[in-house]
């Protein structure tokens, strides 16, 4: 089946056109085109954490299936103030370079990124391998709470982006991202490892460690 797939901001940009023409087979679904533009296009690959997507004029999911002659548009992040702020538990690989652009702002005196990376080892065992399970709803929501109290607290924090993986991750992979773009520095450095802290004590992400003699469930994620 033919679907058009529309993009929009640095998307159209990235790409270097605004529309995008897909034969899919009959039942696929939104993820699949997603893959089919980034294979086409494979400089939008590290944007997909987060994407939107809509068909017409309603938001839909990864797994909605699409039909004959629907478009798709891909949304990157949104612009303006509280409104551009992310927060979001994804499978995708996640990217640094992404999520800093999805805090950038004109009226940001720095911007501070940390990233929660798998290691090789736990009190001298020796890790495969981590699965980490999540309540998506329930831990994007609490992503979010955590994010309105840095607005509070710190006032020139101009935006904030949180995102969590899910699934099977390897040694070296990133499993969190947050970034905080702040009007000045410390601003920055403290609403970062105030969220990191806060998330890795109240937000619904389960870690399953793997290692050559067995495996253990961790809860909450605990880092």
């Amino acid at each position: 089946m033919r679907v058009r797939v529309r993009l929009f901001a640095r998307y159209r940009e990235a790409a270097g056109r605004e529309r995008i023409d897909l034969d899919l087979p009959e039942g696929g679904t939104v993820e699949s085109a997603w893959s089919a533009v980034a294979e086409r296009h494979p400089e939008l690959a590290r944007y997909r954490p987060f994407t939107l997507f809509a068909v017409g004029h309603e938001y839909v999911t990864p797994e909605e299936r699409l039909h004959p002659d629907d478009e798709l548009c891909l949304f990157p992040p949104v612009s303006g103030g509280a409104g551009g702020d992310t927060y979001r538990v994804v499978t995708a690989p996640l990217s640094p370079d992404a999520i800093a652009a999805a805090v950038d702002d004109p009226g940001a005196g720095g911007i501070v990124i940390f990233s929660g990376v798998v290691r090789n080892e736990t009190e001298g065992r020796s890790v495969k391998f981590l699965e980490y399970e999540a309540h998506a709803p329930m831990a994007e929501a609490q992503m979010r709470e955590i994010g309105d109290g840095i607005r509070a607290r710190w006032p020139g924090v101009r935006r904030v982006a949180m995102l969590h993986r899910v699934g099977r991750l390897e040694i070296g992979e990133s499993s969190v991202l947050i970034a905080v773009s702040a009007a000045h520095r410390q601003e920055a450095f403290e609403a970062c490892k105030h969220a990191i802290d806060t998330l890795k004590r109240t937000v619904p992400v389960w870690k399953k460690e793997h290692f050559e003699d067995g495996e253990v469930w961790v809860g909450f994620q605990g880092g």
